[in-house]
């Protein structure tokens, strides 16, 4: 599946929320570790893109979404979360890459990481770290993109029927020149 990949204004971010909370409730719903155990409740998942919206608001954020060229619609979001401090300008944390199960291994994920990725360096954010439930397929798809695994921290995170799974962090350097797609 070809995807268009859009970085949304905040205005624009509002105006998709029923669509954002439709694809955070698909991820969790599916088992993926995000933050949220199902079910998930609209409330809650509307509380969360709220403090997203204004993350960007604040130009503290980036939240990219793949859509379908046939009808324009989200089938999946990402976000790049610039370090705030000082002596950390150079550093960002890739957040909740989500997919609709619908649209999985279609490329998505990997089409919103290669964006992430330029829309990174062009910003000058050129260590890049994120954490995934480990085991997850969303391993194969960082390592294929050239991010590097650190290690895990067992007991990390709860999974919806309450085992405590590790979580893998991994890393990537980019370099300072401009990549094309």
């Amino acid at each position: 599946m070809g995807v268009l990949i859009e970085a949304l204004t905040p205005s624009a971010a509002r105006a998709a929320e029923p669509v954002l909370i439709e694809i955070l409730r698909d991820a969790v719903d599916s088992g993926a570790s995000v933050g949220f155990l199902p079910p998930l409740a609209t409330a809650t998942a509307s509380a969360y893109w709220r403090t997203v919206f204004a993350a960007l608001d604040a130009d503290a954020r980036l939240l990219l979404v793949a859509r379908r060229p046939a009808d324009g619609a989200i089938v999946g979001t990402a976000q790049l979360d610039p370090a705030g401090k000082e002596n950390a300008r150079h550093r960002a944390e890739v957040a909740k890459v989500l997919v609709l199960r619908s649209a999985r291994r279609q490329g998505v994920g990997r089409a919103l990481m290669e964006a992430l990725e330029e829309h990174a360096r062009r910003r000058g954010r050129l260590t890049l770290v994120l954490d995934t439930r480990e085991g997850d397929p969303s391993e194969a798809l960082y390592a294929s993109l050239g991010w590097q695994r650190l290690g895990v921290i067992p007991r990390y995170c709860e999974s919806a029927g309450g085992a405590l799974d590790g979580s893998a962090f991994y890393y990537k350097l980019l370099d300072s020149e401009r990549r094309h797609p």
